[in-house]
């Protein structure tokens, strides 16, 4: 067996270790209400099996990161699969030293899922070894991807402990104009985590039933020279085509639920790489999150926010509110490192400009701000509880559009870590 055949067993290990982390984690914060033990009891017992497990989880994914890198030569941190699984594994990292400061059990039931999703989700991308481009094949990727990475992983902890916040402070049967703008966005928030978790579940769905099309796609290029050609690229699709890519024809279309051909076809002006294939993966992200969300909606009868808020019963908000910051202040820094100076001193080695306006930078920069902005309000205009948790949501939102959607929707020099 070769380190990368084991290195993707190690990944698999850990994955599955996180869900089991989690399920513990659930049984730890919820169950000590059916537990015959003292609640404190049960708590600890529990909490210190599901940390122990993630723990175990979080060293399979060290063995995944380092014999993935030492079988390929390089860093495993180029391409969608490699960056996604190593912020979950940084998630993990981030959490494991938040929770040894604060030994608050119910945490991991926040963290560990977001854990799970970022890891399923690097899972849909191709997993193959791609060769690095000049432009990675520089040692200032190491430290950039890593410490940017690892600063947005506290930001995600910060994103988790904040969640938590407005679920253990929002009155869920308050009819005020407030408590329902509050329950609203709480329970946004839930849904727009259900879209991503819908958009693995589409994809793993599909794949598993062997669903393909094809389409021939008519470009115009220009050559250094100033020269326009026109080339035909074939684009695959996993998912069925609601929407086809811009001047194209179909060169295979399976039927799904009596849907022969495309509903309609990709605006011109969407110029990333393979954007119609893009823009039918989140309508269809859309479609399978609200199926799930509708679902659970039907089976608990009441708003996710309203079945999750008797959880967080007996956990201070206070506490919650200072993890919240706590991981922010810690992981600002790290990602001032990361997605600033060491990304610029690469960019300059690798362009020749420390700074270029591709969109991926706009946004990073944008990132920065905006968590400059929350720990400005939080330690001059002292923003906390509220409207401090509610800044954390928002900002990791940023982040995950940093990562994600910057990467698969706007075309830019960063492109390639989309393929």
């Amino acid at each position: 067996m070769s380190l990368i055949d084991f290195s993707s067993d190690a990944f698999i290990v850990a994955f599955f270790l996180y869900c089991f982390a989690f399920m513990f984690y659930v049984i730890a914060a919820a169950g000590k209400k059916w537990s015959n033990r003292d609640p404190l009891v049960h708590e600890k017992r529990w909490g210190k099996i599901a940390f122990v497990t993630s723990s175990l989880g979080l060293a399979a994914h060290l063995t995944f990161f380092f014999t993935r890198w030492a079988g390929s030569g390089q860093i495993p941190t180029s391409n969608m699969y490699e960056f996604m699984s190593f912020l979950g594994m940084a998630i993990m990292i981030a959490f494991t030293i938040v929770y040894a400061l604060y030994r608050k059990t119910l945490l991991g039931m926040f963290a560990l899922p977001l854990t799970v999703i970022i890891v399923a989700y690097a899972s849909v991308f191709p997993q193959e070894v791609q060769p690095l481009i000049p432009a990675l094949n520089s040692i200032w990727l190491k430290v950039h991807v890593t410490t940017a990475a690892l600063g947005e992983a506290f930001f995600a902890v910060g994103f988790a402990a904040g969640l938590m916040y407005l679920l253990r402070v929002v009155d869920f049967k308050g009819k005020t104009k407030e408590a329902k703008r509050s329950q609203f966005w709480v329970e946004f928030s839930l849904y727009s985590i259900l879209l991503i978790v819908g958009f693995i579940v589409a994809v793993f769905a599909f794949r598993a039933a062997g669903y393909d099309a094809q389409f021939d796609q008519e470009k115009s290029v220009i050559d250094t020279k100033g020269i326009e050609s026109t080339i035909k690229e074939t684009v695959n699709y996993t998912l069925p085509p609601i929407v086809k890519p811009y001047n194209s024809e179909v060169v295979k279309f399976e039927s799904f639920l009596g849907m022969d051909s495309a509903v309609m076809e990709a605006p011109y002006w969407m110029n990333g790489v393979n954007s119609g294939r893009k823009l039918n993966t989140v309508i269809w992200s859309i479609i399978a999150g609200s199926l799930l969300y509708g679902l659970l909606r039907l089976v608990f009868r009441k708003p996710l926010g309203a079945v999750i808020h008797p959880v967080m019963e007996g956990i201070d908000p206070d506490d919650l509110d200072e993890i919240s910051y706590r991981s922010i202040a810690i992981g600002f820094p790290i990602f001032t490192l990361g997605a600033l100076i060491f990304a610029m001193i690469w960019a300059n080695i690798a362009w020749g400009r420390f700074w270029g306006w591709d969109p991926k930078e706009v946004w990073a920069l944008i990132t920065w701000l905006y968590y400059s902005a929350y720990l400005h309000f939080r330690l001059s205009r002292g923003w906390q509880g509220r409207k401090s948790s509610w800044l954390a949501v928002i900002g990791f939102v940023i982040v995950l559009f940093t990562l994600v959607g910057v990467n698969l929707v706007i075309a830019g020099l960063h492109s390639y870590s989309g393929v």
